[in-house]
């Protein structure tokens, strides 16, 4: 018998490898074709990205796939702090190793002219403006999560469609600004291997922040008791 909390982090190493396999290997793909891609095209590919595997993997590990959903769940008593742990590891590995990958498979001028996908402040973008955009952002792609996948009265086979969503029209709106990550293991796997730090904390403060502010509101505001 295959233990529970392996179960877990397969799901969610597998979940965030999808991720940011697809979400930012698009970026790589649009310096590969000339900007074939877009900035339309990178938000979809990461709004479904999430939608599939969050729709796959909601029956067993959740689909957490971010650091910034699995401590807010954590924080708000819907998550044990040790099982939690495992996922946000899980997490970072499976970004990593999909970082790993597109620095195999796109030529090094490629990848290294968008830092394998790494997300960046725009010029002229301050720390704190980034941190505010990651922390709105994130707060939007919480909200959605709790009312479509953890609160009973609106959880459903729509869950996934509706976070992915959430995911494109944010980085659709912030894209441009900060990247749009909105999770900390978006920016660290291809951070890690790129070795691009730049304002790195950004997005660890941001997205926990706001989504954490997001998860109160929802838990102990709108949530219907039990």
């Amino acid at each position: 018998m295959v233990n529970d909390w392996f179960k877990w982090g397969v799901g969610e190493l597998v979940g965030t490898f999808t991720l940011i396999f697809i979400g930012a290997g698009s970026i790589c793909l649009d310096a590969f074709t000339g900007g074939g891609v877009g900035l339309v095209g990178i938000a979809f590919a990461h709004g479904l990205a999430i939608a599939v595997m969050v729709s796959a993997l909601m029956h067993t590990s959740g689909g957490h796939l971010n650091p910034a959903v699995t401590i807010s769940l954590v924080a708000t008593g819907k998550m044990k702090i040790a099982p939690g742990v495992i996922y946000v590891i899980a997490q970072l590995l499976g970004a990593v190793l999909a970082a790993l990958c597109l620095r195999e498979i796109f030529p090094p001028e490629t990848w290294q002219s968008v830092s394998l996908g790494a997300t960046v402040l725009a010029d002229g973008v301050t720390a704190g403006q980034g941190i505010l955009m990651e922390g709105i952002l994130t707060f939007f792609l919480l909200f959605v999560i709790w009312g479509t996948g953890v609160d009973s009265r609106g959880a459903g086979q729509i869950a996934g469609l509706a976070i992915g969503l959430t995911i494109t029209l944010d980085i659709l709106a912030g894209g441009g600004i900060t990247g749009g990550s909105m999770n900390p293991a978006r920016t660290f796997g291809p951070a890690l291997v790129a070795g691009v730090w730049s304002n790195h904390f950004v997005y660890w403060i941001g997205p926990v922040l706001g989504g954490l502010a997001a998860s109160f509101v929802y838990r102990f505001v709108l949530l219907k008791e039990e």
